[in-house]
């Protein structure tokens, strides 16, 4: 007889509700400064320092219309989190961050797909859009082969902006990067 691997349940899914923004903001700390942030993959620590996210921001993101963090986790644990924006007829992806312990286990994966689904099924949108650092070529390269497109459109960095880290470097700027979600065109 051979043996069964043992089988990972997917993730559930839901919206955050204000009492989860500590939990929030400690998740997209983990994953993106400071040494936690270096044992997965998408960490921006050699890029920047300082907070990514405080609880008030995740709380205003919360009580916005047209807006929802989406959490992805099993049972009863934080796996990874997103923030999806209604733009008129297009959806904005940010605040993505997965547990660096969990990373390339394919929970990123179902949550971008749960995310889309979500604009394109409760908002109605034809695309979605994103902002990522150009110097980000690993993470560029995964959303590529999720669909998303590079625009070769380009937005300055906030540097003076603490809310969004401290660079370490003068050359940050963001990239955007789009995907029609079916049906219609970006």
């Amino acid at each position: 007889m051979i043996p069964r691997m043992p089988t990972t349940s997917l993730p559930s899914f839901r919206p955050a509700q204000v009492a989860d923004a500590p939990a929030i903001v400690a998740l997209v700390e983990s994953a993106y400064r400071g040494d936690s942030g270096r044992l997965g993959w998408t960490t921006e620590s050699d890029l920047l320092d300082g907070r990514r996210t405080d609880v008030d921001g995740v709380a205003a993101l919360l009580d916005q219309d047209g807006s929802v963090v989406l959490l992805a986790e099993r049972d009863g644990e934080l796996l990874a989190c997103c923030h999806v924006e209604r733009q008129g007829e297009v959806g904005y992806f940010g605040m993505f961050a997965v547990n660096p312990l969990l990373q390339n286990g394919g929970i990123g994966k179902a949550l971008l797909a749960e995310a889309e689904r979500h604009a394109r099924e409760h908002w109605q949108c034809l695309a979605m859009r994103m902002t990522v650092i150009e110097q980000r070529a690993e993470l560029i390269a995964w959303y590529e082969r999720r669909g998303y497109q590079r625009t070769g459109e380009f937005r300055p960095f906030p540097y003076g902006d603490e809310r969004f880290g401290i660079p370490r470097r003068d050359d940050l700027r963001f990239e955007w990067l789009v995907k029609t979600l079916g049906g219609g065109a970006a």
